[in-house]
């Protein structure tokens, strides 16, 4: 009985084994019998070596094919990969130099309040970089606002700027070209706020020179020398300027060498020449003043009766100068000096206020010096003609006063005024009075309506007094006449 459970257990022993491994060796057979049906990554390695080498060129092909087309990443790459741009071009053995040519987009406006004015440029620089110098078919490379980061450029700044923007819509306004000979172009808009000192003394006929001026900010004269590119500059757009009330003349240059502190500096300046234009200020200043003055003359040809209209005419046309020379102060730079426009209407005031002066004086003398202190008050005629019923009436004489009738002549230009015996003496003023005409009357003014005598007398010029009217007449006007022709004369040819 245990022999023969021996044996069935040695027969099962036998059998497993052939079964398991039966199997495994079909399942390594089976690749052999089918290859083209299971991807197999060992045989099919060597079918790809050969493209794989097609991909990745040698040394020698690598330059080969450079030399016919050559790539710009690689020049690139090989230009900035032992560059240092905080260096400059020739550090230690010669200074840098730098070219400039400058392209004027528009200038304006010029603010006389706050003397400056705006310009928006373009700004070129042009230099020499041996570090940059390469070999291929690309005559140059343009490059955007942000490789301008790797390179060096001149730290240049504007003396006498007072604010600058640079553009930057949609990107940065800036360009670098490099050529195959080193030779850098850096340009760069912008637009600056520029201060200007103006010289207003023959404001509104004045002319001015607008400075831009630059250099470099850290590098001297031995480090960086610049200079215009035959003093190019464009202008572009006449018509889009903003001047306003300028006319541009013409543009001209400096170059000059400044001590400082920190070195001397080459410093290059630019003049923008503008002329003002006379139409805006002749309608704004000129010619309100003149009318003015002359509508003041008016009050000659109102009586002497009418105080009234002749005293407001004189003050209104006082105060409308006065007002129109505030009016030209009001967008005016305070200049400690007196314009050619501030003369003008000052002498227009001067003008104004003489012909107010000139009623008060012939109101004072006519009335207050005919009757003296003390004397008996003037009738009029009329009521002595109703009295006595005589067309004239004879001067009075007492011990003590001297009084003078009114008396209607047709002589005296339908004008009245004291009628004296002593009109008729050759020195009409002389007639003793107590508190009467001061000395200086008495040599040179005839108070009397009818003066006979000869207008020069004794060397002296006799004015009639109730006559200033008419004398006003024609001196005002000529003398006005006069002022405007030596005032423009000397305004135009200085």
């Amino acid at each position: 009985m245990l022999a023969k459970v021996l044996l069935i257990l040695l027969g099962t022993s036998v059998i497993l084994p052939s079964r398991i491994e039966g199997p495994h060796v079909e399942s390594e057979k089976a690749p052999s019998a089918s290859d083209g049906d299971v991807y197999d990554p060992k045989s099919q390695a060597p079918e790809e070596k050969p493209s794989s080498e097609e991909i990745k060129p040698t040394a020698t092909d690598t330059q080969d094919r450079l030399g016919k087309m050559p790539t710009a990443t690689f020049i690139l790459d090989s230009l900035f990969n032992n560059y240092d741009y905080k260096l400059r071009p020739g550090i230690g053995e010669k200074p840098t130099v730098v070219t400039v040519e400058i392209s004027v987009n528009t200038l304006g406006p010029i603010s006389i309040l706050d003397m400056e004015y705006s310009i928006d440029i373009t700004f070129c620089q042009t230099w020499y970089d041996e570090r940059l110098r390469y070999d291929g078919s690309f005559e140059s490379f343009v490059l955007n606002g942000n490789m301008v980061s790797q390179l060096w450029v001149p730290d240049t700044f504007f003396r006498n700027s007072k604010r600058t923007h640079e553009h930057s819509m949609t990107m940065p306004n800036q360009m670098v070209r490099i050529h195959k000979d080193g030779k850098v172009l850096y340009t760069i808009r912008m637009t600056i706020d520029v201060g200007c000192s103006l010289h207003m003394l023959k404001f509104p006929m004045d002319s001015h020179s607008c400075p831009l001026s630059f250099s470099s900010f850290s590098y001297p004269e031995n480090e960086i020398i610049y200079k215009w590119d035959n003093f190019t500059l464009e202008i572009n757009g006449n018509n889009s300027w903003k001047l306003f009330q300028f006319d541009f003349i013409g543009v001209t240059n400096t170059t000059e060498t400044i001590a400082t502190i920190a070195g001397d500096f080459v410093v290059l300046t630019l003049f923008f020449n503008v002329s003002r234009r006379f139409g805006f200020v002749a309608f704004q200043n000129y010619v309100p003043s003149s009318v003015t003055t002359m509508i003041s003359w008016i009050s000659f040809w109102i009586k002497r009766d009418s105080a009234p209209a002749r005293t407001s005419l004189g003050i209104t046309s006082v105060l409308t100068m006065t007002t129109l020379g505030t009016f030209s102060r009001k967008n005016f730079p305070r200049v400690s000096y007196v314009t050619a426009l501030d003369f003008y209407i000052a002498i227009c005031f001067v003008f104004c206020f003489c012909a107010l002066m000139e009623f008060a004086v012939l109101n004072f003398l006519t009335y207050n010096r005919a009757n003296p202190r003390g004397s008996p008050k003037l009738r009029h005629p009329r009521a002595r003609a109703r009295d006595f019923n005589r067309p004239r009436v004879r001067a009075i004489k007492h011990p003590d006063a001297f009084v003078c009738d009114i008396e209607d002549s047709e002589d005296s230009d339908e004008e009245e005024g004291p009628s004296c015996p002593a009109r008729q003496s050759i020195k009409p003023c002389r007639a003793p009075r107590p508190g009467g005409c001061c000395r200086w009357c008495r040599k040179y003014l005839c108070v009397v309506p009818c003066c006979e005598g000869s207008m020069w007398q004794q060397g002296r010029l006799f004015i009639h007094i109730y006559r200033l009217d008419n004398y006003s007449r024609v001196i005002f006007p000529v003398t006005f006449f006069f002022f405007n022709v030596l005032y423009w004369l000397v305004c135009l040819n200085l």
